[in-house]
C-alpha cells in the first residue's frame, strides 16, 4: 500500500490558482504543479470536509475547480478523536486558538494514521520550530505524528 498523503488547501488552491506575479508563490505553484504530474500516483491521496469547505469558498471558477480535484480523494473524518487532537495542539501544544483550523488538519490527518501532511501553511502547519511540539504532543495522546512537509519535499523519488 503506498504512502498517504493528506492535501491540505493550500496544496490544492496552489493547484488550480492563476499564476501569480509574486515570485516565490509562482515558485510554490510551479512546484505544487510538478508534484501532482510527476508524483501524486506514488501516493494515496486523502482530504477531508474541512478541506472542501475551506476550497469552496471564494472565486466561483477557481472554487469549481479545485472542488473538481477534492472530489477524486478520499475524505477522511473528523471523528472526536481527532477533536480531541486539535484541541491538546491548542491548549497543550504550539497552535494557537486562531489557528484552530490548522490544528485540525493535522489532527485529521494524524488520527487517521496518514503519513504525510502536504502543505503550502508554513505558519502553523509546516513551521520548523513548531514541529517537534507538534509532534511531541501527538505522541502524547498515543498517536505517531505525520510527517508536515511541502510539495518540494516530497517531489523526489
Amino acid at each position: 500500500m503506498p504512502p498517504r498523503v493528506y492535501v491540505e488547501t493550500s496544496v490544492i488552491s496552489y493547484l488550480t490558482s492563476r499564476p501569480s506575479r509574486d515570485l516565490v508563490v509562482a515558485g510554490h505553484q510551479q512546484i505544487t504543479r510538478e508534484w501532482w504530474e510527476q508524483r501524486r500516483r506514488a501516493f494515496q491521496l486523502v482530504a477531508s470536509q474541512l478541506v472542501v469547505r475551506e476550497a469552496g469558498v471564494g472565486d466561483r471558477a477557481l472554487a469549481k475547480a479545485r472542488l473538481e480535484i477534492l472530489a477524486e480523494l478520499e475524505l477522511l473524518e473528523a471523528t472526536d478523536e481527532a477533536r480531541e487532537l486539535a484541541r491538546a495542539l491548542i491548549e497543550r501544544g504550539p497552535i494557537h486558538s486562531q489557528a484552530a483550523e490548522d490544528a485540525l488538519h493535522i489532527a485529521i490527518a494524524v488520527a487517521n494514521g496518514v503519513d504525510y501532511l502536504l502543505t503550502w501553511n508554513y505558519k502553523h502547519i509546516a513551521n520548523a520550530s513548531m514541529r517537534s511540539a507538534i509532534e511531541d504532543e501527538c505522541r502524547s495522546q498515543g498517536y505517531a505524528p505525520a510527517v508536515l512537509c511541502t510539495p518540494e519535499e516530497l517531489l523526489e523519488e
